[in-house]
Formats: C-alpha cells, sequence, structure tokens
C-alpha cells in the first residue's frame, strides 16, 4: 500500500493499492478532478458513484455523503471513515476468497474540524443482475438456480465468519457463468468478522426478500449445507423478514405523515 497526502486549504490523504503505485499521479488526480469529471453512475441520492477511464480499466469512485459535524470530528480521529472501512474489507474479503471488485484506493479530504468528504475506487464490474431482479420477476430465466447459489454464497460468508450487515438486494452482483454464477459482494463499509451463532445468520437474510416462496427456497437450501432442521429455519428467518418489512413500511408512513413538508 502506498500512502499519499496532498496539501492546500485542507488534506487529501489517501491509501493507493500496491499494484496501481505507478500510477498514483493518474488515481489522485481523478479524485481532485471528481466533481467535473466522469460519468454519473445511478441518480446518486446519496452518494455519488462515477466511472472514470483508467488504461485498459474502468474505474468505479464512491464518493460518500458528506458527513454531518459529528461526524466529522468522529471520522477524524476516532473511527475509520466509510471509505477506508470499504477498502479495508474489501480486502479482508479477497483474503477469505470472497469475490468483490478489486480495491485500488480510498482518499480522504479533511480540515481543521475533520472529515470533509471521503472515496472509495475500485475496478467497475460488468455484471449480469443483482438479487432485486429476482424479487421483481419471479419468472427470470434460472431463477430457483440462481437463489439457491446466492443462499450457498451465503451460507459460505458465514462459514468464514463473515457477517455482512448490508445484505440487500442490490448490494451483491451476480455474473452468469452458464449454469453457474459468481457473487461480489459491493457496499462494503458495515461489516463484521466473527464467530455467528444461529440466529445472527439467519437474521442476516431479513432484508433480501419479502417473498414467501423466495424464504422458503432459501431456507430449504440453507438447511441442506448447514445440517439444520428446514422447519426451525424457516420458521425464524419468515419471523425476521415479516419484522423486518414491518418496520420497514412503518419508517416510510411515519415519514410521510411527519416530514410531508420535505421534497
Amino acid at each position: 500500500m502506498k500512502k499519499v497526502s496532498i496539501q492546500s486549504n485542507s488534506i487529501l490523504e489517501g491509501v493507493v493499492n500496491a499494484s496501481f503505485a505507478n500510477s498514483i499521479t493518474t488515481i489522485t488526480a481523478i479524485i481532485t478532478n471528481f466533481n467535473t469529471e466522469g460519468r454519473v453512475l445511478g441518480d446518486g441520492d446519496r452518494n455519488n458513484i462515477k466511472l472514470f477511464d483508467f488504461q485498459d480499466k474502468i474505474i468505479n469512485v464512491k464518493s460518500f455523503k458528506k458527513p454531518n459535524l459529528i461526524n466529522k470530528i468522529a471520522y477524524k480521529y476516532f473511527r475509520k471513515s466509510k471509505a477506508e472501512r470499504s477498502y479495508l474489507y474489501a480486502n479482508a474479503l479477497l483474503e477469505k476468497g470472497i469475490l468483490t471488485p478489486q480495491p485500488i484506493a480510498y482518499f480522504e479530504h479533511t480540515d481543521f474540524i475533520g472529515l470533509k468528504d471521503s472515496y472509495y475506487l475500485s475496478e467497475h464490474l460488468e455484471y449480469d443482475l443483482t438479487y432485486r431482479e429476482l424479487v421483481e420477476n419471479p419468472n427470470y430465466p434460472d431463477h430457483e438456480n440462481i437463489l439457491r447459489q446466492f443462499t450457498a454464497f451465503t451460507w459460505k460468508l458465514h462459514s468464514k465468519n463473515i457477517l455482512f450487515k448490508d445484505h440487500s438486494p442490490g448490494n451483491t452482483l451476480i455474473v452468469k457463468k452458464g449454469h453457474q454464477y459468481d457473487f461480489y459482494l459491493v457496499d462494503l463499509n458495515r461489516m463484521e468478522f466473527k464467530p455467528l451463532s444461529f440466529e445472527e445468520r439467519i437474521k442476516n437474510f431479513e432484508r433480501i426478500s419479502p417473498k414467501k416462496e423466495m424464504v422458503q427456497i432459501m431456507s430449504d437450501e440453507y438447511a441442506k449445507l448447514s445440517g439444520e432442521d428446514y422447519n426451525k429455519i424457516f420458521t425464524l428467518m419468515w419471523d425476521l423478514v415479516s419484522t423486518f418489512q414491518y418496520k420497514f413500511y412503518r419508517k416510510i408512513r411515519l415519514k410521510k405523515k411527519f416530514l410531508f413538508w420535505r421534497k
């Protein structure tokens, strides 16, 4: 890893993967020109993502939402920023044999108060689908096979003591290889590495799908892989999914009721 530091009215510091050490100047320029260059990816509702051409690759740059005052201070002095965590966790996943787009670098922009903004850079991955397509389209080709392989992938995470806290429909990119599929984790800044209890493993599925028939298939596959009883898994998983859905939509209703003045 190569550390980079640029100072003007504020400080831009970062760490670049050793594999890209010869391109530090180019990579740093991408960050300093982030606001004026690059191709926007997605709607940028919370975080901004842009794509940049880089040699024979495309770099995916995620600019995290600017932190509030408390987090500005916390991320500089007490906690790792989302960008740094994303970079560190990406490398940890690869070391454990879990796929994620190749991490390239992370950068933090700070001033005398704290963190102003931060960026995570990785190679851009061309993928075929995310789990969301399976939720939205029950007739998606090879639907059950993908769902079972996704469940096996999640079981593999748990077996390697990985708790991916943002295990939600859009955060696993799926690449088709015949009747086999590769699964790549993205949005990595919320993760724990620890032995997981049975309840923690099953709870990790609560945000994935609200559809009972999908929960049944996932429970069946997880039971086969773990050796646990299917009914035990399904009962707990469906209860957790139902509770999560209730809380999720209740939160939306409350926001509409009390924050109606926001657009």
